[in-house]
């Protein structure tokens, strides 16, 4: 029997891209309620005509205002925490809002669920938090930190349990390039590219949704799993989609936005130092300690200086043919080729 047997999930963020793929996984399971939690009321509205599902319950509210959220939260049992501001060029030129939204919103929605006795929390972090240089990923480290902590002080007895996925890039989730550089070819404009040496890790919203389950299902407070995946440069994405729609479009390169970074790291040097791999994941426990550190004799970490950090410069490098295959996973892809 699944541990969501009858029990009720709740999505912050639940009309997002990501949300909505968690929100799909469970549609058709033996799970009793699934509750959309978002400040979008156009969104929620064409969410429900779609889906006519009595198992899905709207909330319109906002994760800054706790009095909405707690007015969501009796009688969940799991929630998967997905609302945040993500747009890194949106929160360069507005980083309070960014904290509103990704620290003290967070704050709110982990508060929520420890005083109503929620059995499990996963927060939905990004690649963008390790060695953060824009306030997106700053905002989004500090997410983490505040889920970590309250994890760590809730302790392996907890009623509740907290832990973080981070991610890298979900191919054709809000913010992608993807679905643009799509448009851009179907109305015969160039693609235009800001580096084509950037890398990004790729993976599908499928592989990022098997990871939240695994982290419901095997996390321990203050717990960080990260998905491994490949890694591909823009140049070879454009040329694996040029090919795919059979484009003759021109490239133009644009340059770097605000906050943008050539490469991406999915877990830094002192994370690695203490990973457990598991495989298709990275698990990233929580330190411990707390802050009598005389107690502890400690000695500077050699390991640290000799282990490299993951990044999607030195991940396994998709070729052309290899970032077609991935591409061709997506629903949205197969769908417009008419696959």
């Amino acid at each position: 029997m699944s541990i969501f047997t009858r029990k009720t999930l709740l999505i912050t963020g639940g009309t997002g891209s990501f949300g909505n793929a968690v929100l799909h996984r469970f549609l058709d399971s033996d799970i009793k309620e699934i509750r959309i939690f978002s400040r979008d009321e156009k969104k929620q509205d064409d969410m429900r005509h779609h889906l006519q599902n009595p198992k899905v319950k709207f909330y319109i509210g906002d994760v800054r205002d706790k009095r909405s959220v707690d007015g969501a939260m009796n009688g969940v049992d799991y929630i998967f925490h997905a609302a945040a501001l993500k747009q890194v060029p949106s929160c360069e030129f507005f980083p309070t809002q960014a904290v509103r939204t990704n620290v003290l919103g967070t704050e709110n929605v982990l508060d929520s669920a420890i005083e109503h006795d929620v059995k499990n929390v996963v927060v939905l972090s990004t690649d963008k938090a390790a060695y953060p240089i824009n306030a997106m990923g700053i905002s989004k480290a500090m997410m983490e930190k505040v889920a970590i902590a309250k994890g760590r002080q809730l302790g392996e007895d907890g009623t509740t349990t907290i832990c973080c996925t981070r991610y890298g890039n979900v191919m054709a989730s809000r913010g992608s390039v993807i679905p643009l550089w799509v448009e851009q070819m179907k109305e015969n404009n160039p693609i235009t590219i800001t580096d084509p040496n950037m890398t990004r890790f790729m993976m599908t919203l499928d592989d990022a949704v098997d990871l939240v389950l695994y982290a419901f299902q095997h996390g321990h407070n203050g717990d960080l799993f990260v998905q491994k995946a490949p890694a591909a440069t823009l140049d070879v994405l454009a040329d694996a989609l040029k090919e795919l729609y059979h484009s003759t479009a021109d490239v133009r390169v644009i340059g770097t936005r605000h906050g943008e970074k050539l490469y991406e790291t999915l877990v830094t040097r002192e994370e690695m130092s203490k990973a457990i791999d598991m495989g298709d994941y990275y698990r990233i426990p929580c330190d411990t300690r707390d802050l009598n550190y005389d107690k502890f004799f400690v000695e500077g970490n050699e390991e640290v200086s000799r282990i490299e950090d993951y990044h999607s410069h030195n991940t396994h490098r998709l070729d052309v043919e290899g970032m077609k295959q991935l591409l061709l996973k997506l629903s949205f892809i197969r769908e417009d080729l008419h696959l």
